[in-house]
Protein backbone atom coordinates (compact mmCIF):
# COMPACT_ATOMS: atom_id res chain seq x y z
CA UNK A 1 0.00 0.00 0.00
CA UNK A 2 1.30 3.43 -0.87
CA UNK A 3 2.23 5.30 2.34
CA UNK A 4 1.04 8.56 0.79
CA UNK A 5 -2.50 7.15 0.69
CA UNK A 6 -2.46 6.38 4.39
CA UNK A 7 -0.89 9.73 5.33
CA UNK A 8 -1.85 12.39 2.79
CA UNK A 9 0.45 15.40 2.58
CA UNK A 10 -2.18 17.93 3.78
CA UNK A 11 -2.83 16.29 7.20
CA UNK A 12 0.93 15.93 7.72
CA UNK A 13 1.46 19.61 7.06
CA UNK A 14 -1.46 20.47 9.31
CA UNK A 15 -0.02 18.31 12.08
CA UNK A 16 3.32 20.10 11.92
CA UNK A 17 1.64 23.50 11.68
CA UNK A 18 -0.37 22.65 14.81
CA UNK A 19 2.84 21.57 16.52
CA UNK A 20 4.53 24.88 15.73
CA UNK A 21 1.51 26.96 16.74
CA UNK A 22 1.00 25.01 19.97
CA UNK A 23 4.62 25.34 21.00
CA UNK A 24 4.67 29.05 20.27
CA UNK A 25 1.66 29.56 22.54
CA UNK A 26 3.27 27.84 25.50
CA UNK A 27 5.26 30.05 27.83
CA UNK A 28 8.50 29.06 29.52
CA UNK A 29 7.64 28.68 33.21
CA UNK A 30 4.89 31.27 33.53
CA UNK A 31 4.41 30.39 37.19
CA UNK A 32 3.25 27.07 38.52
CA UNK A 33 -0.09 26.23 39.97
CA UNK A 34 -0.91 23.89 42.82
CA UNK A 35 1.47 21.03 43.44
CA UNK A 36 -1.03 18.25 43.00
CA UNK A 37 -1.84 15.77 40.24
CA UNK A 38 -3.30 18.45 37.95
CA UNK A 39 -0.48 20.91 38.67
CA UNK A 40 2.07 18.21 37.85
CA UNK A 41 0.24 17.33 34.65
CA UNK A 42 0.08 20.96 33.52
CA UNK A 43 3.72 21.75 34.33
CA UNK A 44 5.30 20.27 31.17
CA UNK A 45 2.49 21.72 29.06
CA UNK A 46 2.99 25.27 30.33
CA UNK A 47 6.76 25.49 29.92
CA UNK A 48 7.75 25.49 26.29
CA UNK A 49 11.30 24.41 27.10
CA UNK A 50 9.92 21.15 28.50
CA UNK A 51 7.24 20.84 25.84
CA UNK A 52 9.66 21.32 22.94
CA UNK A 53 12.22 18.92 24.38
CA UNK A 54 9.75 16.12 25.03
CA UNK A 55 8.00 16.36 21.68
CA UNK A 56 11.39 16.60 19.93
CA UNK A 57 12.70 13.48 21.69
CA UNK A 58 9.66 11.53 20.50
CA UNK A 59 9.91 12.91 16.96
CA UNK A 60 13.64 12.20 16.73
CA UNK A 61 13.10 8.66 18.03
CA UNK A 62 10.40 8.04 15.41
CA UNK A 63 12.53 9.47 12.62
CA UNK A 64 15.34 7.08 13.57
CA UNK A 65 12.85 4.21 13.63
CA UNK A 66 13.35 0.68 14.87
CA UNK A 67 13.90 0.17 18.59
CA UNK A 68 14.63 3.88 19.02
CA UNK A 69 10.89 4.55 18.77
CA UNK A 70 10.33 3.11 22.23
CA UNK A 71 13.81 2.94 23.81
CA UNK A 72 14.46 6.68 23.66
CA UNK A 73 11.10 7.82 25.09
CA UNK A 74 11.34 5.12 27.79
CA UNK A 75 14.84 6.29 28.70
CA UNK A 76 13.66 9.89 28.87
CA UNK A 77 10.72 9.02 31.12
CA UNK A 78 12.77 6.82 33.47
CA UNK A 79 15.69 9.22 33.87
CA UNK A 80 13.38 12.19 34.23
CA UNK A 81 12.01 10.44 37.33
CA UNK A 82 15.57 9.97 38.62
CA UNK A 83 16.30 13.65 37.99
CA UNK A 84 13.07 14.66 39.76
CA UNK A 85 14.04 12.62 42.81
CA UNK A 86 17.47 14.27 42.92
CA UNK A 87 16.00 17.73 42.39
CA UNK A 88 13.48 17.16 45.17
CA UNK A 89 16.25 16.21 47.59
CA UNK A 90 19.00 18.62 46.54
CA UNK A 91 17.04 21.72 45.51
CA UNK A 92 17.78 24.26 42.76
CA UNK A 93 21.23 24.44 41.18
CA UNK A 94 22.75 27.28 39.14
CA UNK A 95 22.71 26.99 35.36
CA UNK A 96 19.85 24.49 35.23
CA UNK A 97 17.63 26.66 33.02
CA UNK A 98 20.53 27.17 30.58
CA UNK A 99 21.18 23.42 30.46
CA UNK A 100 17.51 22.79 29.69
CA UNK A 101 17.49 25.48 26.99
CA UNK A 102 20.70 24.01 25.53
CA UNK A 103 18.99 20.60 25.34
CA UNK A 104 16.24 22.20 23.26
CA UNK A 105 18.83 23.70 20.87
CA UNK A 106 20.65 20.38 20.52
CA UNK A 107 17.42 18.45 19.91
CA UNK A 108 16.41 20.94 17.24
CA UNK A 109 19.79 20.55 15.53
CA UNK A 110 19.53 16.75 15.70
CA UNK A 111 16.27 17.07 13.76
CA UNK A 112 17.68 19.64 11.32
CA UNK A 113 20.62 17.42 10.43
CA UNK A 114 18.56 14.20 10.56
CA UNK A 115 21.13 12.60 12.87
CA UNK A 116 20.78 8.84 13.05
CA UNK A 117 22.35 6.95 15.94
CA UNK A 118 22.08 3.43 17.35
CA UNK A 119 19.13 3.10 19.74
CA UNK A 120 21.39 2.88 22.78
CA UNK A 121 23.25 6.09 21.92
CA UNK A 122 19.98 7.91 21.32
CA UNK A 123 18.67 6.63 24.66
CA UNK A 124 21.78 7.92 26.44
CA UNK A 125 21.31 11.40 24.94
CA UNK A 126 17.59 11.37 25.74
CA UNK A 127 18.34 10.23 29.29
CA UNK A 128 20.94 12.93 29.84
CA UNK A 129 18.50 15.64 28.79
CA UNK A 130 15.79 14.01 30.91
CA UNK A 131 17.96 14.35 34.02
CA UNK A 132 18.01 18.13 33.58
CA UNK A 133 14.29 18.38 32.91
CA UNK A 134 13.43 16.04 35.77
CA UNK A 135 15.73 17.88 38.14
CA UNK A 136 13.90 21.13 37.35
CA UNK A 137 10.55 19.47 38.06
CA UNK A 138 11.80 17.93 41.30
CA UNK A 139 13.44 21.07 42.64
CA UNK A 140 10.07 22.85 42.40
CA UNK A 141 8.24 20.25 44.50
CA UNK A 142 7.43 21.05 48.10
CA UNK A 143 5.60 19.55 51.02
CA UNK A 144 3.89 16.20 50.67
CA UNK A 145 3.11 16.62 46.98
CA UNK A 146 5.77 14.24 45.69
CA UNK A 147 3.58 11.37 44.51
CA UNK A 148 0.60 13.16 42.93
CA UNK A 149 2.73 15.90 41.36
CA UNK A 150 5.22 13.33 40.00
CA UNK A 151 2.41 11.18 38.62
CA UNK A 152 0.95 14.22 36.89
CA UNK A 153 4.12 15.34 35.18
CA UNK A 154 5.05 11.75 34.28
CA UNK A 155 1.67 11.31 32.59
CA UNK A 156 1.99 14.59 30.68
CA UNK A 157 5.54 13.72 29.68
CA UNK A 158 4.44 10.33 28.35
CA UNK A 159 1.72 12.04 26.30
CA UNK A 160 4.18 14.61 24.90
CA UNK A 161 6.68 11.89 24.02
CA UNK A 162 3.87 9.95 22.33
CA UNK A 163 2.78 13.05 20.42
CA UNK A 164 6.37 13.47 19.26
CA UNK A 165 6.53 9.85 18.11
CA UNK A 166 3.29 10.37 16.17
CA UNK A 167 4.59 13.57 14.54
CA UNK A 168 7.91 11.91 13.74
CA UNK A 169 6.10 8.93 12.20
CA UNK A 170 4.10 11.29 10.00
CA UNK A 171 7.27 13.22 9.14
CA UNK A 172 9.00 10.03 7.96
CA UNK A 173 6.48 9.95 5.14
CA UNK A 174 6.93 13.62 4.24
CA UNK A 175 9.62 15.52 2.36
CA UNK A 176 12.80 15.89 4.43
CA UNK A 177 12.22 19.64 4.58
CA UNK A 178 9.25 19.26 6.98
CA UNK A 179 11.09 17.70 9.97
CA UNK A 180 14.13 19.88 9.28
CA UNK A 181 12.02 23.05 9.32
CA UNK A 182 10.41 21.93 12.59
CA UNK A 183 13.88 21.18 13.99
CA UNK A 184 15.08 24.64 12.98
CA UNK A 185 12.10 26.20 14.78
CA UNK A 186 12.92 24.17 17.90
CA UNK A 187 16.62 25.15 17.79
CA UNK A 188 15.75 28.83 17.34
CA UNK A 189 13.31 28.66 20.26
CA UNK A 190 16.02 27.07 22.41
CA UNK A 191 18.52 29.77 21.43
CA UNK A 192 15.94 32.42 22.31
CA UNK A 193 15.55 30.81 25.76
CA UNK A 194 19.32 31.06 26.28
CA UNK A 195 19.96 34.51 24.86
CA UNK A 196 16.51 36.15 24.77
Amino acid sequence: MNSNRRFPIVPRRLAFAAFLVFTSLAQAHPGHGPQDLIGGFLHPLTGWDHLLAMVSIGAWAALMGGRSRWVMPASFLALMAVGAFEGRNLGPIPGLDQAIAASVVVLGLLLVFAVRLPAFDGAVIAGLFALFHGYAHGSEMSGSSLLPYSAGFAAATALLLGAGVLLGTLARRSPALVPRAAGAAVAIAGAWLIFG
